[in-house]
Formats: C-alpha cells, sequence, structure tokens
C-alpha cells in the first residue's frame, strides 16, 4: 500500500512538472489595463527569444491596445456558425498543436458559442495548461464566483459570466492591475474604455466612484490572499499553518444555498481546507413535493459546489441537526456553515431541545458552528 501510495505521489509530480506555468492578470473594473499589461509583456518575452503567441485579444477597439498587437504572432480564431451568424472563438486544438511556450488568452470567464468542445474558457485553459504551455490570462474581480453576491450588492448587477475559486487559486502568479478611481474615471471620460454613446450610462451605473472603490478593495484582498496562501505553501514557518475543514448545510432555498456554499468555499480556501456541502432532505422535502424550479435551483448549487472544489453529501434523514452532527464527526469538520433559519426552520432545530444538545455536542467534539448572514 505504501509502495503504491509513493508510486501514485511520484506521477502526481511528474504530471505536475508536464504542466505549463499559468499567470493571471486581475482587475478591479474593465479599463484599467490588464490586456495592455498582457501585451506588453509578450513583447518583453518575444525580445527575450520566447516563442509567444496571441490566443485570444480583446481589444474593445481600444487604439494604445491596438497598437500593442503588432509584431506578435496571432494564432487565428475559430470560426463557428451560430444561428445565422459567424462568431470567433479561442482555437484551442491548433495552439496545442503549435504548441508555442507562452500564449495569451485574454477574457477568462467568457462563455463559450454553444457546440463547443468547452462551455467556458477557463476550461479551455485548463487544456492548453494540461498540454504543457505556459498561460497569460485577464480577468476582473467581479467574475470570481464566490464574490458573486458581494458583487451584486455593491453593483445591483447579478454577473453572469463566471470563474471558479479554484481558477484563482491554481494560479503560478497572481497579478493585481491596479488604478485610482480618479484615474480610471478620466480614462472613461477620455473614450479610452468605451466609445462615447456609452460613457454617460457606465458614469451611472457601474463606474461610480463608490463602487469603484469598493471593487478595488476586493481585488486587492483577492490578490493579497492568494499571495499569502502561496507564502504560507512555499515558505513554510516554524508554527504549523492551521488547516481547517468545513461543511456548508443547505436547504432547497436556491439563493440561500448559493450564498452559503461561496461564503463556506472562501473560507475553506482561505484555511487550505477540505470542504462539504451537505444536504439532508426531510420526508417534507421529497421530490414529489418540492416544485421543479427548486429542484433545478438544488442541482445548480451542487454543481456549483463540485466547480468550487466541494464535496456534496445528500443524505434522507427526518433529523437535520442530529444528521449535521453525525456528517460533521465522521468528515472530521472543524466548522459548521449554516445560513439564517427562517422561524420554521428555526423550529426543527428546537423540537425536543435538540438544537441544545446539537451546540454542546458540537463544542464537545471540538467543532465550530458558523450562522452566516
Amino acid at each position: 500500500m505504501d509502495e503504491r501510495r509513493n508510486a501514485e505521489h511520484f506521477l502526481d509530480l511528474i504530471q505536475k512538472s508536464r504542466k505549463g506555468k499559468f499567470k493571471l492578470y486581475i482587475g478591479m473594473i474593465a479599463g484599467v489595463g490588464k490586456t495592455y499589461r498582457m501585451l506588453q509583456e509578450a513583447h518583453i518575452l518575444l525580445e527575450d527569444g520566447i516563442n509567444v503567441r496571441i490566443g485570444y485579444i480583446e481589444t474593445h477597439h481600444r487604439k494604445e491596445t491596438i497598437a500593442l498587437l503588432e509584431g506578435i504572432p496571432v494564432i487565428p480564431r475559430r470560426k463557428i456558425f451560430y444561428k445565422g451568424k459567424e462568431l470567433e472563438e479561442l482555437d484551442v486544438q491548433t495552439i496545442i498543436n503549435l504548441h508555442p511556450e507562452v500564449v495569451i488568452i485574454d477574457e477568462l470567464a467568457h462563455s463559450n458559442v454553444e457546440g463547443s468542445k468547452n462551455e467556458k474558457r477557463w476550461q479551455d485553459v485548463m487544456e492548453i495548461l494540461e498540454a504543457g504551455i505556459n498561460v497569460i490570462s485577464a480577468v476582473n474581480v467581479q467574475h470570481i464566483e464566490s464574490l458573486n453576491e458581494d458583487i451584486r450588492k455593491i453593483t445591483s448587477i447579478n454577473v453572469s459570466e463566471r470563474i471558479p475559486d479554484k481558477i484563482v487559486t491554481m494560479a503560478d502568479e497572481v497579478v493585481n492591475i491596479d488604478l485610482s478611481a480618479d484615474d480610471l474615471i478620466t480614462r472613461l471620460k477620455e473614450g479610452k474604455i468605451y466609445p462615447e454613446d456609452k460613457i454617460q450610462p457606465a458614469l451611472s451605473n457601474f463606474f461610480k466612484t463608490e463602487h469603484i472603490l469598493q471593487l478595488r478593495e476586493l481585488a486587492l484582498k483577492e490578490v493579497a490572499s492568494h499571495v499569502l496562501k502561496k507564502v504560507d505553501d512555499e515558505m513554510p514557518s516554524s508554527k504549523p499553518w492551521l488547516h481547517k475543514n468545513f461543511m456548508a448545510c443547505i436547504g432547497s432555498n436556491g439563493k440561500k444555498a448559493n450564498n452559503i456554499i461561496r461564503k463556506t468555499a472562501r473560507l475553506a480556501n482561505y484555511y487550505s481546507g477540505e470542504w462539504y456541502v451537505l444536504y439532508v432532505q426531510t420526508p417534507q422535502e421529497r421530490a414529489e413535493k418540492i416544485a421543479l424550479d427548486n429542484q433545478k435551483k438544488l442541482i445548480n448549487s451542487f454543481k456549483m459546489a463540485v466547480e468550487l472544489g466541494g464535496q456534496v453529501i445528500q443524505l434522507k434523514h427526518k433529523n437535520i441537526p442530529m444528521t449535521i452532527l453525525e456528517q460533521a464527526i465522521k468528515k472530521n469538520v472543524s466548522t459548521v456553515c449554516i445560513g439564517m433559519p427562517y422561524i420554521s426552520r428555526w423550529r426543527v432545530f428546537t423540537h425536543i431541545n435538540s438544537y441544545k444538545k446539537i451546540l454542546r455536542e458540537l463544542k464537545k467534539e471540538g467543532i465550530d458552528l458558523i450562522i452566516l448572514s
């Protein structure tokens, strides 16, 4: 058994060494200069004799960005006819066949045209990295899955194109492209971000100063957290880092469940721990008793949890608190995360004093309970 474990560990090391390196630029909002910086880096690498190609760049018709394209070899995009229109997508197979040392791929959170091999561009990038090609890419902080609810509260906009947090975590290098709110608004007014007809709507919505400042804070925190985690992984201190395992407990309320999942995922990621999503189906929540729409939302919640790196546990039981306790002990969980219960849900916890008993048992086992807003 030890020999097999050692062999599997060695194979894992070999596979990691074969993978390409991944550099990710993160910005707080459109127009801070992520694409511009990637192209600048491409020119520097070319001067050093590195085989760099552009896989996909979105210039947004910005003159400064277009000027930087000159001199960098471009891999033609794949043309797709969809609903009577000719569209262009990243050509993953051609990139793998040409096998440049470094490929520049913009718009990491982009959703591919229906019928593409992969649903999302970040999945294309994973495939290219697996082929041993180094990738430089970029994304805005509002596209990070676990921050979706925070972004919605700040901007009142639900960002539909998102990447799992694990994509940021697995990046070998994460760089924040920062710009003050005043400088960004000046760039917008000068027409360096959007065409003239879109400037005023942008100023009235996403590009409000208070929105920019809050998004800037999120981006800085995201990159700082990544750097601290990398330092801990690569330069362990004399004090061992506390690794925690988390369990998110959800019901069939899709919006609330997703919020609990995102927050638990961020906690687990920060502590480099494993995490689980527990759904206990009571007799009142049998498939034939809950609406089809809620069933679909539940399935989507499970899918999101897996994409964020969690493991889903589905059980049938009439006693939710006892099931939570049993699974927390079984999975060696350090922290249980639940949502603020509705009154009806709270009665489930307090039924025959089970809530007090659960708290007592959790304390006895050294398990923390977090009630998420």
